[in-house]
């Protein structure tokens, strides 16, 4: 399950993944929310926790986010990820690596860190 996170700059747009998170829940909530957020604005800040609830995602759902995030590869402003899944902070440190925008990674216990930073 995906939900959004309210209260960012309008410029920016913010998740919480809990449980096992869907290709519908891609399809239904995060695509069409950050496919608006684009149509208003050439440069993204993403912000996605996955909390302590937040149990895995299905393959079809990987599979929206990686065709989500090339897509729109070059408007990525900032992207924070908050997690404490070891295989998640690796997988992003590495995706990173081929994001022209700024990447970083936080624990759980600092996503009011992370909120902070998107907003700046």
């Amino acid at each position: 399950m995906i939900e959004q996170i309210p209260d960012l700059p309008g410029n920016a747009i913010g998740f919480t993944a809990k449980g096992t998170v869907t290709a519908h829940d891609y399809e239904s909530i995060l695509i069409p929310a950050v496919e608006a957020l684009f149509s208003r604005h050439d440069k993204v800040r993403f912000l996605y926790h996955l909390g302590e609830d937040f149990s895995g995602f299905e393959l079809a759902a990987m599979w929206d986010d990686t065709k989500l995030g090339l897509k729109h590869l070059t408007g990525w402003e900032k992207m924070a990820v908050v997690s404490d899944v070891e295989w998640v902070r690796v997988a992003i440190r590495v995706f990173g690596l081929a994001i022209p925008g700024q990447l970083r990674v936080f624990h759980n216990r600092e996503l009011a860190t992370a909120t902070r930073w998107i907003s700046e």
